[in-house]
């Protein structure tokens, strides 16, 4: 299947695309939990039902607009692209369902955890499933990133399940998307509308059973409907850079998103932040930035 380079919204001209695109759904994705939060008591899933249905209206205009459905049509006459992305689908959906969950339930801080461990879980599927080559500082994050959750179970007591079904779903998600043959756009478009239907009739099942929170209020209506708009454009962002970048290069952008939500969590909403956060975190960071020094010293060599 030929992949169309055409893809909304466009980057900036004269830089590179893909660094550009990864820096905006990071941006983005740090941000959301403010999004989240005006929703209160919402139950997750019923969030998460508004969140597919809107994103695939929004996707589906897209579509109508840049005239993509043949694209559609190539998909739904292959089995083999259409299992893979609805694989990837429900990993999108756990993972973006998981997610309003945790920072509904106050844990912003465990789930900016999750989102800082995935960047080195991105690192190692791509060293086992893409034969991506590991330099021994690239092998030593990982060790470190390993041994800051363990102290985190360590002095809890308690598996950070949150922190690492995030991670670990992305990280598969950011995998197979990588190896799917199909534009982003598009992609992400299917994804949705392979769910919408189960989305649709739990919605149907509790306007009918008066559980419903649509048209509660118009706020809160406007809130259900954005949610389309405010969670499809970082994930086309994304796609466009799982696209155009090493699986491992990508990872290297993941910490833009959970140093922003770690901060929000903490100065905005006044969670826990204690002294075996601070050694979990910074082993962490530690495995980061000598992530990172790897990686940049491996760009230079090329360069």
């Amino acid at each position: 299947m030929k992949e169309s380079t055409t893809e909304l919204p466009s980057p900036p001209s004269g830089l590179g695309a893909g660094p550009i695109y990864a820096i905006l759904a990071y941006g983005s994705w740090g941000l959301l939990p403010i999004y989240w939060k005006f929703f209160g008591q919402v139950p997750a899933v019923e969030v998460l039902t508004h969140r597919m249905i809107w994103s695939a209206v929004f996707l589906s205009g897209l579509l109508l607009i840049l005239r993509r459905g043949a694209e559609v049509g190539q998909i739904l006459r292959s089995r083999q692209t259409l299992l893979r992305l609805l694989l990837t689908a429900l990993l999108l959906t756990f993972n973006w369902g998981l997610y309003i969950y945790g920072v509904n339930s106050d844990r912003v801080v465990e789930t900016s955890l999750g989102y800082f461990i995935n960047p080195l879980v991105s690192v190692l599927l791509g060293f086992l499933f893409l034969k991506e080559r590991l330099q021994w500082g690239q092998r030593l994050a990982v060790l470190l990133a390993v041994i800051g959750v363990a102290n985190f179970v360590w002095q809890f007591g308690a598996v950070p399940w949150i922190a690492l079904a995030l991670a670990f779903s992305f990280a598969f998600y950011g995998l197979l998307r990588k190896i799917v043959p199909v534009s982003p756009l598009v992609g992400l478009a299917v994804e949705t509308l392979l769910i919408t239907p189960f989305a649709i009739a739990l919605v149907l099942y509790w306007t009918t059973t008066g559980q419903s929170h649509l048209g509660a209020s118009w706020q809160m209506t406007l809130l259900f409907v954005g949610a389309g708009v405010m969670t499809s454009l970082p994930l086309l962002w994304f796609n466009n850079a799982a696209k155009r970048l090493r699986l491992s290069t990508l990872g290297f952008f993941q910490y833009l998103a959970p140093s922003i939500q770690l901060m929000l969590g903490v100065f905005l909403y006044r969670e826990p932040f204690t002294s075996t956060h601070a050694f979990t975190f910074g082993l962490i960071w530690l495995a980061l930035i000598l992530y990172s020094t790897t990686s940049l010293g491996l760009w230079a060599k090329k360069s």
